[in-house]
């Protein structure tokens, strides 16, 4: 018998196991997937170290989420500094003065303002994603750098989006690349495998291991369980399906140094089908005579698909209170991670809600 049951060796279930083994808990962790890790699983290839699932850069202002990490794998200094492909035009990323001056000419940000003034929509309710942009970057902006990509990774029109999706949108002043704000960022030097495994060392884990296969088993297998996948499988889609969206990933091994000269580029023209195409040696300034970029693809989620971020929205927002409804009535299972609580978070985020889940649970 064990005192935890972790359905799901991504980052939320192997923090908290890890806590909960620390303190003298005995742990099973299984995950339907042949690796641990979840969606920041890595791969060798080539002597590059492939984010099979996307990109994952990690940043954070939490000193303590940071410090935590840092236990278990050295970081190097990579900074996001995306670039956006339309139509053969390069822009840099977050929206800044260098962005500004590509596509205006401008190089003081007053007259980048001034700009951009013009252009916004006088809007005080913006009624959908499509007026919310015009409303913060004005038009060019919004159909160069957002429109084709947002409709894109969405697959709906930015009119049929509701506004809060963008309710802030990045933009500076200054001739600044660097994507985040947060004042820790960077990559663990060989991915993050490392941090999983030394997480999980203490626990027992059972891979390519499906929790519905053999409900009826796991649900008594320990005293407690921590379920990390969607909250609406775990309650056979009673009250339906909630609506995820979800990519597919295909990689491309070159014979050349160097591809793209960037780690991430968006590909923001709505007739080219993929999103981004990710460059993973520059991840960690490699010098491999080989290079792999990934294509990636975004598509609505069907039952077999993995899931990547859900669709929160009003209506998916209610049902899934529906499903939160039962989840509180099931004290001795603990849901967490991203489609635990069908929320987008960031792996800081998911590192520091596991920790306040173990502290709280595990005594």
């Amino acid at each position: 018998m064990y005192d935890f049951l972790i359905v799901g060796a991504g980052l939320f279930g192997a923090v908290f196991a890890h806590e909960a083994s620390l303190g003298g808990k005995r742990c099973l962790v299984i995950d339907k997937r042949n690796h641990i890790g979840g969606n920041t699983y890595c791969e060798d290839v080539e002597g590059v170290t492939v984010h099979k699932y996307g990109a994952h850069i990690f940043h954070t202002d939490n000193k303590t989420v940071w410090d935590y990490v840092n236990r278990f794998a050295d970081f190097n200094r990579y900074t996001n500094s995306p670039l956006a492909n339309h139509n053969g035009e390069l822009y840099n990323l977050p929206f800044n003065m260098n962005t500004f001056y590509k596509l205006w000419g401008v190089t003081t940000p007053e007259a980048a303002e001034e700009i951009i003034e013009r252009q916004r929509a006088i809007a005080t309710a913006p009624k959908n994603l499509e007026e919310q942009a015009i409303s913060l970057v004005g038009t060019d902006i919004y159909e160069k750098l957002i429109k084709g990509y947002t409709e894109k990774q969405w697959g709906r029109k930015c009119s049929d989006l509701p506004a809060f999706i963008i309710n802030r949108l990045p933009v500076r002043f200054t001739f600044d690349n660097n994507y985040f704000n947060d004042r820790y960022q960077g990559i663990p030097i060989g991915g993050y495998n490392q941090i999983i495994e030394k997480m999980l060392e203490k626990c027992d884990v059972k891979l390519g291991t499906d929790f519905f296969s053999d409900e009826s088993r796991y649900k008594h297998i320990a005293d407690k369980i921590v379920y990390t996948g969607m909250i609406d499988e775990y309650f056979g889609y009673c009250h339906g399906e909630l609506e995820y969206r979800s990519l597919s990933f295909e990689p491309e091994t070159l014979d050349v140094r160097n591809f793209q000269g960037n780690a991430v580029v968006n590909y923001t023209s709505a007739d080219v089908p993929y999103t981004r195409i990710i460059e993973h040696k520059h991840f960690e300034f490699g010098t491999q005579d080989k290079t792999v970029v990934t294509y990636e693809y975004p598509s609505e989620w069907v039952r077999g698909n993995e899931p990547y971020y859900p669709v929160n929205d009003e209506k998916n927002m209610s049902v899934y209170s529906k499903y939160l409804d039962l989840a509180d009535k099931e004290k001795n299972v603990i849901f967490g991670g991203r489609l635990g609580t069908y929320r987008y978070l960031d792996m800081w985020q998911v590192i520091a809600e596991a920790l306040i889940c173990a502290d709280l649970v595990v005594s």
